[in-house]
């Protein structure tokens, strides 16, 4: 019997690096979304399932989509960075930040739905596994 190859698993560990760091930028992402909801005078929003295992459920997909999700938090981040800031530098002043918070937040759920949308379907009985 011929002994497992070192490489056994290397394809799903590349496939899921990109994950971790569209992990990290995720979680922050999800937290600078929360910031402008209070900003803008909304709830705190209780994430979906597919927000909170997002990570998780695009390591499973196919490069193009993994690609695709991680230039989209790339792009969410570089839209929500600048806007955030000027939200607050509004805020500073003692200006009422609430309408452009607002936009930010509908700009924000529309690109998070688009990278959301990346995810593969599921299914009734889950995402695709493969061994």
């Amino acid at each position: 019997m011929n002994a497992p190859s070192s490489n056994f698993g290397s394809l799903h560990t590349r496939r899921c690096a990109v994950g971790s760091s569209t992990s990290r930028r995720w979680a922050a992402l999800g937290e600078a979304g929360q910031v402008v909801a209070m900003l803008a005078g909304l709830e705190p929003e209780r994430p979906s399932r597919d927000i909170r295992n997002f990570p998780a459920l695009i390591c499973d997909a196919e490069e193009w989509r993994r690609d695709l999700a991680d230039n989209g938090c790339a792009d969410l981040a570089a839209m929500m960075e600048p806007g955030i800031a000027a939200l607050l530098a509004i805020n500073a002043r003692g200006a009422d930040c609430r309408p452009a918070a607002l936009a930010l937040w509908h700009e924000f759920a529309a690109a998070r739905s688009a990278v959301l949308a990346l995810l593969p379907p599921a299914g009734r009985l889950g995402p695709k596994r493969s061994a």
